[in-house]
């Protein structure tokens, strides 16, 4: 072979289409991972969007040269680590999470509508997915990376054809070898070729059958294959950080047979082979260039030739290479990659100029027809996709579409990718849409405007709610002068507990005494002691009836409930006999809870790991419940008070029927570690939230499907680190949970919605100071006039301050609905809902200049002009004055005939002043032009249309009084 053969492609050179052909509009995710970010088809493209678990999903070509609709797909409850689409059906998507699932998913034609949920789920695995690929011969075969290990899947049937022999270190990549026989891995140390199906003696070979340490640097590395060549392409760090590129030949597998490497850099690369043209495209998250080889070549090793690359818009976020049949050959466009910033989706093309398809530039490339199934594959078939032609006149016209999945029902309606004078707007999936109109639906009393919905549109779900504002109201509703507060009431209790009369505090001194303090007579308490009740014992939890606010329940460190009466108006003196005390735990209490619908019923929870319900009226105990093993954290009624809920320090949640049995009905994972846990229903009783902790101590939020509990949750949140467990309260009126703990400066709002993404985020409410509890109000305490959605009790350093959140709103004056409960009127009879208030009409939006200048306009000045000219020319029925001077007598007319026959001309032409009765010419007989027989054009006989159009009053209101006001008299 001639090591000087020139390549046939080096020429070629990267072109980026105009501004106008990008696909804008999008804000691309920043989340790390093994993946390439973006990925496409010949009908799609499908990129990392911000939100978390959504994919942007946006068509390859617009219709007729027209703009793209980017929309949104929500995938998962958790980040998206990878995804692929099928080599063979367009239209199949795949996806990986860090929720620990796989799903599959039927993306629609152009212009239809998106899946509303995934067609089938794989797994969930043993930990998150980190890398995907669909084999590239054989149909619903899909190998998938998770850890430290790797399955290969049957798509069809939901399971798992074989799981690879565990690596030693981190997944990194794997690849299948274009003939589908060889699956490559790559994980921190060492670079692995794994036989996994066809082609093995007995087609079930699992196990690695080389390993050979990569690259020196534990960073992320990427492995390829070189098409069915047994040459793979890795690309990673070297020792002294640099990037590099290895290449390595699987017959001589030792070491690298080649080795180049690049820069110095720290975003890792993302390597682009075309096995049709021998092309490599390398691209980072800093910059991007590519480098060409002429083919595979045994000896010497590929050698690089450098091609032009594209200067890189925006931060650098993913590479992806077009499928070839998708390629515009008659531009003789050999590759084109599509780079996502963080703005922009751009396409970049690689062209060799000529002006017409050449054979040798586009030979003929894989098929969309299969070779063979997953079953047949696994068994031994290895078949190879038939090869079709890219001229376009011999190019194929059918399609694949895969039997694994059926087409989803659709929900959302995409827009036609047609010419648009807008920009790009962006329509949400199918769960992200319901979940908008539920929230801004009009039966809430926030409808969105237009604007509001594009935008929406655009930055995907968003909540109603999360302009939310929350401000300390004014000192004048303050408690101060709080002394001897306690601060060791269990982290299970909220530490105070309030109704919208009082407000009850756990103090310091000994006795377990307790403060109550009335909430309507605000300021300063004196110095002095203050009246309180004494419990007898240190509290661990107490709280208010909610159907009778003058009794508290207090729970002992002694195993005894307490049940204190506080007289009318507020304690006079100290309270020493309880109305009654509740005995049958034998170990420390630590939370007590009421029953939300019947009245003298209470549940406790306890050190010796039972539930325990009581009837207040008999005061005894009706039930004890079963199962834990062991700390109780925290217990919650299901809103219609027919289900309880408890979370365990063993890491299960419990779901509860008390009337049907005494053992848990349900069981499923709760949150890791035993720091500490809460949980609350939410979504109308249908869903569990649960607060709690991961393995590194970062505070998180789950949501569980109540009915669901073993399928673990649906989406996790990660807040932040702090050691106090946070403690929820759930708005059902409004849908918004509020989250803080104890020493906490922040409080957390997030509405929560029944589809995903779930959480939608709203602004925080931050003190200047950490507050030792907080705790809300019945939604009677709202100011709804200031259109306050909930009302809360902050206890600080030495004062109890309310904390009011409000939703800003231009008409104040109006009732907005929907924050509201659904039970209760909370508008005052003289607010009027916003639905119902009238219309107002729209301001002009521009304002005449003579407004402010005080000009007038033109009929003003016509009148003027014209009541000017006649008080000059006076009243017409006025003689003349020529007409009162005397003539001559007839005879003296005859004596002068001759006279009259023979002028002198120049008599004629003017006339003796003392002749009698000839008037100077220039006035009579023969007017001068410039006088009376022809005025002059400017003055009177033919007027400027500049002068009539606009009134010109130099022109009109002032004749030359040389022609018209002034006649010459005979004297």
């Amino acid at each position: 072979m001639n090591r000087f053969k020139a390549s046939k492609l080096r020429h070629t050179e990267a072109r980026l289409p105009r501004r106008e052909a990008w696909i804008g509009g999008l804000r691309a995710g920043s989340v790390s991972s093994c993946g390439n970010q973006v990925k496409a088809s010949c009908q799609w493209v499908a990129f990392s969007a911000e939100p978390t678990g959504v994919l942007g999903i946006v068509p390859l070509e617009g219709k007729d040269g027209g703009k793209r609709t980017v929309s949104q797909l929500c995938c998962h409850s958790d980040v998206v680590t990878d995804f692929d689409f099928s080599p063979f059906d367009q239209l199949l998507l795949a996806t990986g999470s860090a929720d620990e699932t796989v799903k599959v998913w039927r993306l629609p034609e152009s212009g239809q509508d998106l899946p509303s949920s995934a067609g089938l789920t794989l797994g969930p695995g043993g930990g998150p997915v980190d890398v995907l690929q669909f084999h590239p011969t054989a149909d619903g075969v899909l190998a998938s990376g998770a850890g430290k290990r790797v399955t290969v899947w049957d798509v069809g049937q939901q399971q798992p054809l074989a799981a690879l022999e565990p690596h030693g270190d981190q997944l990194q990549s794997l690849a299948w070898k274009r003939d589908g026989r060889i699956l490559g891995t790559s994980c921190k140390p060492h670079v692995k070729p794994h036989g996994a199906g066809g082609g093995n003696a007995d087609g079930r070979v699992s196990c690695a059958l080389q390993s050979v340490p990569g690259h020196e640097n534990n960073k992320d590395s990427r492995l390829l294959w070189m098409g069915a060549s047994d040459c793979l392409i890795s690309v990673g760090f070297s020792q002294m950080r640099e990037r590099e590129v290895k290449l390595w030949d699987t017959r001589k597998f030792s070491g690298a047979t080649f080795t180049l490497t690049l820069d110095t850099s720290p975003g890792a690369m993302i390597p682009l082979f075309d096995a049709d043209t021998g092309l490599l495209v390398l691209g980072g998250k800093v910059r991007s260039h590519g480098t060409g080889g002429s083919g595979v070549l045994p000896a010497p090793p590929l050698t690089p030739q450098p091609l032009p690359s594209p200067p890189p818009h925006g931060c650098p976020r993913g590479l992806a290479a077009v499928p070839r049949l998708a390629l515009d050959v008659m531009a003789c466009e050999v590759l084109r990659v599509l780079q996502l910033t963080d703005t922009f989706l751009v396409p970049v093309s690689y062209i060799v100029p000529r002006k017409e398809f050449h054979e040798d530039l586009f030979p003929d490339c894989a098929g969309v027809l299969p070779a063979t199934d997953a079953q047949a594959w696994w068994a031994g078939d290895s078949q190879q996709v038939g090869k079709v032609s890219l001229h376009p006149a011999r190019r194929p016209t059918q399609t694949f579409r895969s039997p694994v999945i059926a087409p989803a029902a659709p929900s959302t309606q995409l827009p036609n990718d047609g010419p648009a004078d807008s920009d790009r707007s962006v329509s949400t999936g199918a769960s992200a849409a319901t979940s908008l109109s539920a929230s801004t639906g009009p039966s809430s009393g926030f409808v969105s405007s237009p604007s509001q919905k594009s935008l929406q549109s655009i930055l995907g779900p968003s909540s109603r709610f999360r302009h939310a504002q929350g401000a300390v109201l004014h000192r004048d509703t303050h408690i101060t002068n709080l002394r001897g507060l306690s601060l060791t009431t269990p982290g299970e209790s909220d530490g105070f507990c309030a109704n919208h009369q009082r407000v009850a505090l756990p103090l310091l001194s000994a006795g377990g005494q307790i403060a109550v303090l009335e909430l309507s007579k605000p300021g300063r308490l004196p110095d002095t002691a203050v009246p309180t009740i004494q419990n007898g014992t240190a509290v661990a939890d107490l709280c208010w009836d909610p159907f009778d606010p003058q009794r508290l329940a207090v729970a002992g460190e002694d195993a005894k409930i307490r049940l204190w009466r506080v007289p009318e108006g507020g304690l006079q003196d100290t309270l020493r006999e309880p109305e009654a005390v509740l005995q049958g735990h034998t170990e420390k209490i630590y939370s007590i809870r009421f029953h939300p619908v019947a009245a003298d019923l209470l549940v406790s929870s306890s050190y010796d790991m039972t539930v325990r319900i009581w009837e207040l009226g008999a005061g005894q105990e009706v039930l004890c419940l079963q199962g834990h093993t062991d700390q109780i954290f925290s217990l919650a009624w299901s809103p219609d008070g027919r289900q309880l809920a408890t979370a365990s320090k063993d890491g299960r949640l419990r779901l509860y029927e008390p009337r049907r049995s005494p053992q848990p009905q349900q069981e499923g994972p709760g949150p890791e570690g035993g720091r500490g846990a809460r949980v609350v229903w939410v979504c109308g009783g249908d869903f569990l939230l649960v607060s709690g902790f991961d393995s590194r101590s970062e505070r998180r939020i789950l949501l569980y499907r109540a009915q669901a509990l073993p399928d673990g949750p649906l989406s996790v949140l990660g807040l932040d680190v702090a050691p106090s467990t946070l403690l929820p309260f759930y708005d059902e009126d409004t849908g918004v949970v509020f989250l803080t703990g104890k020493g906490d400066t922040r409080v957390f709002l997030y509405e929560v919605t029944p589809e995903p993404p779930y959480f939608l985020e709203c602004n925080s409410f931050t003190s200047s100071d950490p507050h030792k509890g907080f705790v809300f109000l019945r939604k009677t305490a709202c100011d709804v006039r200031e259109v306050e959605f909930a009302r809360a009790l902050r206890l600080g350093q030495g004062a109890l301050e309310p904390v009011a959140f409000r939703v800003p709103r231009v008409k104040v004056a109006m009732g907005a609905g929907g924050m509201g409960g659904a039970g209760t009127d909370l508008r005052p009879p003289e607010m009027t809902p916003v639905s119902q208030a009238p219309k107002e009409q729209p301001a002009r939006k521009f304002v005449p200049a003579a407004v402010y200048l005080g000009e007038k306009t033109d009929e003003q000045k016509k009148e003027e002009l014209l009541s000017a000219m006649v008080a000059r020319l006076g009243n017409r029925d006025d003689p003349l004055p020529q007409d009162s001077f005397e003539g001559v007598d007839e005879a003296e007319w005859v004596g002068m005939v001759g006279t009259w026959g023979h002028w002198d001309m120049g008599t004629r032409g003017h006339c003796d002043i003392g002749t009698p009765g000839c008037r100077d010419m220039g006035t009579q007989g023969q007017g001068d032009t410039t006088t009376w027989g022809h005025q002059d054009t400017a003055t009177w006989g033919h007027w400027d249309a500049a002068t009539w159009g606009q009134g010109d009053t130099t022109m009109w209101g002032h004749q030359d009084t040389a022609t018209w006001g002034h006649r010459v008299t005979v004297t």
